[in-house]
């Protein structure tokens, strides 16, 4: 098919990134095996005041060896001796599958739709190429050694980002890059035309903020993958990761450097109480930052941006580990605050009122693991597991070392709550009766235990898979995808599951939707060759050193940043 390669054999020439030795120390985690690592300084690993001092160009890639000692390179077959399982047999029927959904511009392959459900009444927009359901589908192809149709995506957005953007007469800020985009093809006239949805067709009229950064992210695995640096250091890129910047770091009023967001701007996409802080968009940020900073040119323009990402990243960095971090302790803490208290010496600076905690989350948190809530604000705390988030803290390295790991240990003391029969809770625990109505507007796709209300959605496996791996954690992975693949290719690939534990395929969920297939694809890749978790997954920074004292606050300019990280 169009030149494409066999799905049970890869040409990968795939260099990593993984964590230094005390980022995956594992000496001391019983039975858990220990990934030997062969590493070069790359300039993930380099701090943000070193860089903020002396700007180099990318230095060489990091090299990884694979539990077996084997080292990935080019022509390695998918399944080798070094894999303690066989190939399942529902792999070839996924690359089936995921080959049918690519969409074509002019003959070359440009995207995969989000679904390909001829048996759904309406297609409404599944038939779009979505700029975040894209990600699982490019990883999945950079991994099998199939680089062209992600270049294409890339350079096409980048152009799409430069239309003049207007909804009900208002125009949007020139980095916005689409929520989707389709290709309209005239048989008469022989033409292919590109239509893009920035937000002005989509269900509440809301722009996607992610999109953008997951622009940035997948640029970098494209880079790590192919090892050609040649398209994110073009002019075009250059400008494109620029205008994504100036939207987002932008100044204004606001007093804290997360990043302000309306309600359905990421993948949660439908009025679901995350305005504000949501934690997806807060550690999808940190990560496109952090790729921004290895992918920009260190000229007159570039140089400027370095400094900029630099200082935001300290404060984010800080505000997010100390904010939203929950544990048992910090429960505890919120639990016995004080309310109405003044000055930068207050404990309690978002005066949170303790009777606002929900019940839930006390039985909910264990004595062992911890996770980043779904939002912070003034008199608010959203106490919700938000998996993507989650996920992203850790391989962002935006969740500290020891915060990973309580992730990790949490999804292990709530196994049923979070993963149930079929990973991965979007969010939990839904939202119910009267705060339903109030929170989602009564919006009927969004009851109980359903779509982004609580629903299982099979895409987060490949984010899950990614942030296992790299806390040195991967029997959780194989264990979730084991759940995964008793169903998948029965239920004929669905977009969402239903129920407390996931058991129902989802009231209005889409049948061979394009993420489910290319999620699992990429976790059974990434599972069998750690090597990959490069592409996704960014090293430490040391200087971002872990937390201080809630009565500290960072925006005290008396004291001195080094003091304060």
């Amino acid at each position: 098919m169009n030149g494409f390669k066999e799905p049970g054999m890869r040409n990968v020439g795939s260099y990593s990134s993984m964590a230094d030795d005390d980022d995956l120390d594992l000496s001391r985690l019983p039975d858990r095996p220990k990934l030997p690592i062969e590493r070069q300084r790359s300039c993930d690993e380099r701090s943000m005041t070193e860089l903020s001092i002396n700007v180099r160009a990318l230095e060489s890639f990091d090299s990884l060896y694979s539990p077996g000692g084997m080292r990935s390179g080019f022509s390695t077959p998918v399944s080798t001796a070094r894999n303690p399982f066989e190939p399942h047999p529902i792999i070839a029927e996924a690359w089936e599958a995921l080959r049918r959904s690519i969409v074509y511009f002019k003959g070359e392959p440009i995207g995969t739709i989000a679904a390909y459900d001829h048996a759904s009444e309406e297609v409404l927009n599944y038939d779009q190429v979505f700029v975040r359901d894209f990600v699982p589908s490019a990883l999945a192809f950079l991994m099998n050694g199939e680089p062209e149709m992600i270049k294409n995506f890339l350079l096409k957005t980048l152009y799409l980002q430069g239309w003049e953007k207007r909804i009900d007469r208002f125009k949007l800020g020139e980095g916005v890059m689409p929520a989707s985009f389709k290709v309209l093809h005239d048989p008469v006239r022989k033409t292919d035309t590109l239509v893009a949805d920035f937000g002005e067709s989509a269900i509440g009229r809301v722009a996607p903020v992610d999109s953008g950064f997951w622009w940035i992210i997948l640029l970098r695995a494209y880079t790590k993958s192919t090892g050609d640096s040649s398209l994110a250091e073009s002019p075009e890129c250059q400008k494109g990761i620029r205008l994504i910047l100036t939207l987002c770091l932008s100044e204004g009023f606001d007093t804290f450097p997360t990043l302000l967001c309306a309600d359905g701007c990421s993948m949660i996409d439908r009025r679901m109480g995350i305005y504000g802080y949501p934690i997806e968009i807060q550690a999808l940020f940190f990560m496109a930052l952090r790729c921004a900073l290895t992918m920009l040119k260190h000229d007159s323009e570039g140089k400027e941006f370095v400094e900029r990402i630099v200082k935001r990243l300290h404060a984010l960095s800080y505000h997010m580990r100390t904010y939203f971090w929950l544990d048992f302790q910090q429960l505890n803490d919120i639990y016995r605050y004080k309310t109405e208290e003044y000055s930068h010496t207050a404990v309690n600076k978002f005066n949170v009122i303790p009777d606002s905690i929900p019940d839930w989350v006390f039985d909910f948190m264990p004595i062992r693991g911890g996770y980043f809530i779904g939002n912070v604000s003034p008199a608010r705390m959203d106490f919700r597991w938000f998996a993507l988030g989650n996920c992203v803290a850790i391989l962002s390295s935006l969740a500290t070392p020891e915060q990973s790991m309580a992730v990790m240990d949490l999804i292990e003391e709530r196994w049923e709550e979070l993963v149930g029969e079929m990973p991965l809770k979007v969010t939990y625990p839904a939202i119910e009766s009267h705060e339903w109505r109030i929170v989602t507007g009564c919006d009927p796709k969004n009851t109980r235990w359903s779509y982004h209300n609580g629903g299982s959605w099979p895409v987060l496996l490949w984010l899950l898979t990614a942030a296992c791996i790299k806390t040195g954690r991967p029997q959780i992975a194989r264990r979730a995808i084991e759940l995964a693949e008793n169903r998948l290719l029965k239920d004929s690939w669905p977009e969402y599951y239903d129920g407390k534990l996931g058991r129902y395929i989802g009231k209005q969920a889409r049948k061979f939707q394009t993420w489910s297939i290319a999620g699992y694809l990429v976790a059974k890749m990434m599972l069998e060759d750690p090597s990959h978790l490069g592409m996704v997954s960014l090293e430490e920074d040391k200087a971002m050193k872990p937390l201080i004292k809630r009565s500290a606050s960072w925006t005290c300019p008396e004291i001195s940043l080094d003091l304060i990280l």
